[in-house]
């Protein structure tokens, strides 16, 4: 049998009426075996050679359209080995592209030529990234489209490049080409109308134009050659996703994929008899049990199901499966049998529960229940696990009937699912907090307030602020606020722009005066008022606080803990601190009139005020003391500032994608911006202008040196929760300046506060949150949540 390069070399030797009619009858041999085959991709690729040899061309690529994404994507190449599958919009930004949109064929002497593209289309261009990445120089190009015999739609795309005589391809060869599209549309369009026929598990990412059918052969080949799965080659060399993997998988097995979720709680009353060794030997675990009965998640669903091993362990349990990748069913095992922590795992303990206990008993009951050694160390368990995975709170909430207790923690604001106890054990596990806290375990009908210090119980220095709340039938729930005992944040490090960080160092050094923290519920105002202490906290300084609770404590300042059924109040002790010469003194909460009072005379008679209150915005503050019963003088001469305080989510260091955004998203963003300016005169007055200088601003401070911004997306790993970590601080600083004050003294409304606060400079709660995004610190889906206009 001759090779290519034989029947190229004998062609090229003869006339050109010979080599007309050697070229067509080589072609018809061709088109003749494409119809014979019932396996489109298997015979294109085997004759791929052979039609580059016919077309005298040295690379081949075939491309079909996506339906998903309307995209061309290759579905067989020669050559081009370093370069992963190709996705090309259909559009003038390439040439195949090009032709998919017009369908026009072109055939083009030199791509890297503009004026001969420009001549095709205005707008047409050539995309180099490939011949970047794999060191191929392409130059003559022949592309036409294949269309579909029964519609005309096109359906694909052919492509010829470079010639072995380095000239434009020739007209015999744009005949021969357009025959072969008629030959490639038959065969395209009869493979998609029939059923996709997977043999494997990675076919149908053949079948979505993910990778090649040769991109396929090669890793399965590295794979039985090497270490390697053919998944990681997947994975790891082409670039591909667990999510792809996993649903191509349930396309091939006939089941619903289930990735890999974090948050998900393990089943430990499933997994109760079941040990990680035989797990990771058999590849099978039970899920979850849901309505269809226990989920098994496993990698090959078929082998799992005929080796009959399931039903022989879950027995009485009616079975439904899914399919996972391998790298994610790693995941979920390590997951649920995690066994890095101290002591005995989680799930350990849940297992020496059990689930016998008598739901009917009465209190005796369930205080013996309580002292279980084995509830004593879940208990435990679960406050140091909520430590050490950074959780803000531990939420328990029992739910009626035999259903099981949820376990929650509030991490970076957002709660996720921690595990579920066995419903016999809810009034216990309650009963058992109580104990710790020394709260009333007789009483479940009014909620209780308390505080555990948690190191009488475990070599853990954190305290907890406990809150119980009776809920329908009978059921009590448990809210666990974690205190820890650490050092205040340092005001440099409360996240602030350096324009409001410079403004807040000058105004809490004043001598005498109120200030407040302003806020919802978990904003971080306690925080900031200790980083603002801890700031002018001087050997010369005396500082005096009252708070419910002392969450944070530092050296040199006197703290007082409320105590109602002492008689210590918010308001009692401020009149106490007037009569111990402090210099400063902060106010956990402004509640009621009284306090408020008290604190404005304290702050006349030449000492320094904090204090929190919950409001939404700085101007709002204001007009909120004024409703209180403030006399508006006093409070307009006290006033030195307010902060109004968010928390928004921030962007995992390690994986977030960094982008770069187009002018319409700058434009909204700009658009959002300005929103929050249209009471200020400025604004008011040339809106082109101002816009046009925030956007000068912005490129300043926020942009490259080509003036374009850098922002950046969530994209999620192991160490984060989707594509988050941690917490920064929005910002809003307004402080008494002489039109404000003025504006107090003749009880001006919110909107005048608002107005004249902006025109000094204010920057409000969004606008400092869209500056942080620009720095690439969150994103605007963080900055709409929490500050709502």
């Amino acid at each position: 049998m001759t090779t290519p390069n034989m029947t190229l070399e004998k062609t090229q030797q003869l006339s050109p009426v010979a080599r007309r009619l050697a070229f067509f009858k080589g072609l018809q041999l061709a088109t003749n075996r494409i119809h014979s085959s019932n396996d489109a991709d298997e015979i294109i690729l085997e004759l791929s050679a052979e039609l580059c040899a016919l077309f005298e061309a040295e690379r081949l690529t075939i491309y079909t359209l996506a339906e998903k994404d309307g995209a061309i994507v290759t579905r067989v190449k020669t050559g081009l080995n370093t370069v992963q599958s190709i996705r090309l919009p259909v559009s003038d930004s390439s040439i195949a592209g090009y032709v998919a949109k017009t369908g026009a064929p072109v055939n083009v002497r030199d791509v890297y030529d503009e004026a001969e593209l420009r001549a095709i289309s205005p707008t047409l261009h050539f995309q180099r990234e490939v011949d970047l990445n794999s060191g191929f120089r392409s130059r003559q190009m022949l592309v036409a489209p294949i269309r579909d015999p029964d519609g005309g739609r096109i359906i694909g795309v052919i492509q010829l490049i470079n010639t072995v005589n380095g000239e434009a391809f020739s007209k015999v060869a744009e005949e021969g080409l357009l025959g072969l599209t008629q030959t490639l549309g038959v065969a395209l369009a009869r493979h998609s109308r029939q059923p996709a026929r997977l043999r494997s598990r990675f076919d149908a990412l053949v079948a979505d134009g993910r990778i090649t059918a040769e991109e396929l052969r090669q890793a399965i080949r590295e794979a039985r050659s090497g270490d390697l799965s053919t998944e990681s080659i997947l994975v790891d060399g082409l670039g591909l996703t667990a999510v792809e993997l996993g649903e191509a998988a349930a396309r091939y097995f006939g089941v619903p994929y289930q990735p890999f979720r974090d948050n998900h709680i393990r089943p430990m009353d499933l997994l109760r008899n079941i040990k990680r060794d035989y797990v990771e030997q058999s590849k099978w675990l039970p899920y979850e049990e849901t309505a269809e009965g226990v989920v098994v998640l496993c990698i090959d669903p078929e082998q799992v199901r005929s080796a009959g091993t399931v039903q022989n362990v879950l027995q009485k349990k009616r079975l439904s499966y899914r399919v996972t990748s391998a790298r994610e069913f790693e995941l979920t095992v390590e997951k649920f049998f995690d066994s890095s922590l101290d002591d005995a795992s989680v799930g350990d303990l849940l297992f020496g529960l059990g689930e016998d206990e008598d739901e009917g008993g009465g209190l005796k009951d369930d205080v013996t229940a309580a002292a279980d050694n084995e509830l004593v160390k879940l208990v435990n368990k679960i406050i140091v696990d909520a430590y050490r995975q950074g959780a803000s709170d531990i939420h328990i909430e029992p739910r009626p009937g035999r259903e099981k207790t949820l376990v929650r923690f509030r991490k970076d604001g957002s709660l996720v699912p921690y595990i579920e106890v066995p419903a016999s054990y809810r009034s216990p596990l309650v009963t058992r907090i109580k104990v710790m806290c020394d709260l009333d375990i007789s009483e479940r009908r009014k909620p209780q307030d308390g505080k555990i210090k948690f190191r009488k119980f475990a070599p853990l220095d954190v305290e907890l602020r406990v809150a119980t709340l009776p809920t329908q039938g009978g059921l009590e729930d448990v809210v666990m606020r974690l205190l820890p005992n650490n050092e205040p944040l340092p005001i440099t490090e409360l996240g602030l722009l350096p324009f409001n960080l410079e403004r807040l160092q000058q105004a809490v050094t004043k001598p005498y005066g109120i200030f407040f923290v302003c806020g919802p519920t978990g904003a971080g105002k306690t925080t900031t008022l200790h980083s603002i202490l801890n700031y002018i906290n001087t050997p010369e300084t005396k500082i005096w606080t009252v708070e419910d609770p002392v969450e944070i404590t530092q050296k040199g300042l006197r703290q007082v803990q409320v105590n109602r059924k002492a008689g210590i109040d918010f308001a009692t002790m401020m009149r106490a601190f007037l009569r111990a010469d402090p210099d400063v003194i902060m106010v956990g909460e402004m509640r009621d009139q009284e306090t408020v009072a008290v604190s404005i005379e304290a702050s006349l008679t030449g000492h320094l005020v904090f204090s929190t209150l919950h409001t939404n915005s700085a101007p709002e503050s204001v007009v909120r003391l004024l409703d209180m019963g403030m006399d508006p003088f006093n409070f307009a001469d006290a006033l030195i500032g307010v902060l109004a305080q968010r928390l928004a989510k921030r962007l995992c260091s390690k994986c977030c994608e960094a982008y770069e955004p187009d002018d319409d998203e700058i434009g909204r963003m700009l658009d959002e911006y300005c929103e929050d300016l249209h009471l200020t005169p400025q604004f008011q007055a040339d809106p082109v202008a101002a816009r046009a200088e925030i956007l000068t601003r912005w490129r300043q401070s926020f942009a490259g040196d080509d003036g374009r911004f850098s922002l950046k997306r969530a994209v999620g790993c192991k160490d984060c929760t989707q594509g988050y970590r941690g917490r920064v601080g929005l910002h809003e600083l307004m402080l008494g300046s002489d039109a404000i004050k003025r504006l107090v003294q003749e009880r001006g409304r919110v909107s005048q506060v608002f107005g004249q606060a902006l025109s000094e400079g204010m920057r409000t709660l969004r606008q400092d949150g869209m500056e942080k995004v620009l720095m690439g610190i969150t994103d605007m889906k963080q900055v709409r949540k929490v500050c709502v206009r």
